[in-house]
């Protein structure tokens, strides 16, 4: 009934003529007013897209707003929460001379003993069994194994690293020039890289005959080095004698202690042994053992000449091993060896110092993986297999070892000699809250705050005002840092390859890197690859600047109405790594500051032209921010 109501009452009002027909049917009625609420909206029918849309044309405009650039700098940052460690020495033309060093706890597993049975079993007068006799254990040799970063990529799969690879993308490449290829040479178990396997002066393609020729020997590629990697250094290891505590006494031991960068205990004198002091040079091919002993049991093959174990690049020095023997194998028994913590409290770690480098090197080394290996001889009651006859029983001296691990508390020592005094002129500028004319990027010590828009908050409201008013859609934001050009007298090797910017407030990565997937399967540190930060060269092949895809940041402060906060940046080793430290600022009105973990593990740095270039010259190139959008 209410529907009969409502349609009658339709079509008189839309007819201007009284309804009486109460009893048409329902579905008629509804009919009626379907045709009249048809007729009475068309009666005035025109083209309403033809006209609507006549001088509307959709087109990508490009726009550049302001960015203001301050210099930053660092004091010291924590570093006892590294997952590789610095070493050595490089002198930079822009940024000074940048030292590292290393202190580091070392760690055992829990209730450690030597030999074939406890200290405590040795030390019954009646031992439950004829076997249990005193063991005697004596250090043989002991040595510190830090490995290198090394790359082993192998695009085409031929057996060839890419950086070694004639071709890195052709397996049928033939990168030792014989009439082999690398990937025919790989598959039958020859050296891609050598025309004669063996070395025996027949050609591989004419040699049937190479077992001289171990398949399982690799070569790698040595990463993470910077000057000269043939470089001769004194290398000296001490033993560190001051405790370090994983919990803060000034707080109670209630939170974990921070270790900084500036803390360096050889020259406090926390110090006493001397582990190691020679001068050497680095090793970069695989280390190889052979077997010690021949097998009797095949006669045509000498084991001694055959490869046991194979080990990575790494440095790998020899330790004393009286140290160890009184330290730790003497202690065989005590409380210092049943657990971790107590035996750190005994052995406080060691420090690893460089010095009198014949040129330039500095290294980032894979601590993580670092281990002493300390091997002992010990006494050994053998009953050569009559248990129940002791007339042919011997004690004999036997082998055995066991690894310490370089883990715990891992402290970076970190010094910077700067004598460039335009630096610090910049960090004034910054001080007074004005913008700077160069950006100074370092890892571990200086850094760049970055503000969109405008330098001013009444100024910044308006401009983004306007922005938002004028309902664009952002296709595009663009951070462009051109490359200052009086750093044409650096190395190339000693710019910073990769950039990374992020939230400078509290060190958070922005929405374009989180949604960033992109993965580089040619390069390192090369992921992330649209966010960008990547160092770009001009035609000249100089290095030239770096730009960051900012568009979601861009358009979630136009669109969303988010806080247009201060970005910072910095270097980055390690572009995935977006973990932060404390750091304590080098400016007055900053006294703590997040800053990224993969920054301190980079001596390298670029100088960037900021927002206010001291020359006219220069004012193309000062950083800018570019928005490609689209509007009607």
């Amino acid at each position: 009934q209410k529907m009969r109501k409502f349609t009658l009452s339709f079509i008189q009002k839309s007819f201007n003529t009284p309804v009486f027909l109460m009893r048409i049917p329902l579905k008629l009625l509804v009919s009626l007013s379907l045709v009249t609420l048809w007729v009475s909206c068309n009666k005035d029918f025109y083209p309403v897209g033809k006209e609507l849309f006549a001088d509307q044309t959709l087109s990508a405009e490009t726009e550049t707003y302001p960015v203001f650039t301050f210099q930053q700098a660092t004091e010291k940052v924590e570093t006892s929460v590294q997952s590789m460690i610095q070493l050595g020495k490089i002198e930079h033309p822009v940024f000074g001379r940048s030292e590292a060093s290393v202190v580091t706890q070392l760690s055992i597993t829990n209730n450690l003993f030597f030999g074939d049975f406890r200290q405590e079993q040795e030390d019954l007068e009646t031992p439950s069994s004829i076997s249990i006799i005193p063991e005697n254990e004596m250090v043989t040799s002991v040595y510190l194994e830090i490995p290198f970063f090394t790359n082993q990529n192998d695009k085409d799969n031929d057996g060839v690293i890419d950086s070694l690879d004639a071709d890195p993308e052709d397996p049928q490449s033939n990168s030792d020039g014989d009439d082999l290829t690398d990937i025919i040479e790989t598959q039958s178990g020859l050296n891609p890289l050598s025309d004669d396997s063996d070395g025996d002066g027949i050609l591989d393609h004419n040699d049937d005959e190479n077992e001289g020729y171990e398949s399982e020997n690799k070569v790698y590629e040595i990463d993470s080095l910077y000057g000269n990697s043939k470089a001769s250094f004194d290398l000296k290891i001490y033993e560190l004698t001051y405790y370090l505590n994983a919990l803060d006494p000034a707080k109670n031991f209630e939170s974990r202690e921070v270790y900084y960068s500036d803390e360096d205990y050889y020259e406090m004198g926390f110090y006493n042994a001397v582990l190691f002091d020679e001068r050497i040079t680095l090793n970069f091919e695989e280390i190889r053992f052979n077997y010690e002993e021949d097998d009797p049991e095949t006669e045509d093959v000498d084991e001694t000449t055959r490869v046991e174990t194979r080990l990575s690049p790494r440095i790998r020095v020899p330790l004393d091993p009286t140290f160890f023997q009184e330290r730790i194998i003497n202690m065989e028994g005590t409380t210092s060896l049943e657990s971790n913590a107590a035996f750190q409290e005994v052995v406080k770690g060691m420090i690893i110092r460089t010095e009198n480098f014949s040129e330039d090197l500095y290294m980032l080394l894979n601590i993580a993986q670092a281990t002493i290996k300390v091997e002992y001889d010990y006494d050994k009651y053998n009953t050569n297999g009559t248990p129940d006859d002791d007339a042919d029983d011997v004690t004999e001296r036997a082998t055995k070892e066991f690894s310490i691990g370089l883990s715990g508390i891992q402290i970076n020592t970190l010094k910077n000699q700067v004598t460039n005094f335009e630096i610090q002129e910049q960090l004034n500028i910054s001080n007074s809250e004005s913008p700077t004319h160069k950006i100074y990027v370092q890892g571990g010590k200086y850094l760049g705050k970055i503000r969109l828009f405008s330098n001013e908050d009444q100024d910044e409201d308006t401009l983004l005002s306007e922005l938002r008013n004028k309902n664009w859609l952002i296709n595009k934001a663009v951070l462009e840092f051109y490359v200052d050009p009086d750093q044409s007298s650096v190395a190339p090797e000693l710019f910073a390859q990769r950039l990374y910017l992020y939230r400078y407030e509290n060190g958070a990565p922005l929405l374009d890197y989180t949604t960033d997937n992109t993965i580089s399967n040619t390069a390192l540190n090369a992921n992330k690859y649209v966010f960008g930060g990547v160092l770009e060269y001009d035609e000249n092949n100089r290095p030239n600047k770096y730009s960051f895809d900012i568009t979601n940041h861009i358009s979630n402060i136009i669109r969303n109405d988010s806080l247009n906060i201060d970005l910072g940046l910095v270097v980055t080793s390690n572009i995935d790594d977006i973990s932060t430290l404390d750091a304590v600022s080098a400016n007055l009105e900053e006294a703590n500051l997040k800053y990224p973990r993969a920054a301190t593990l980079n001596p390298l740095g670029t100088v960037l032209i900021g927002s206010n270039p001291a020359s006219n010259d220069l004012s193309a190139k000062k950083v800018k921010l570019e928005l490609i959008y689209s509007s009607y």
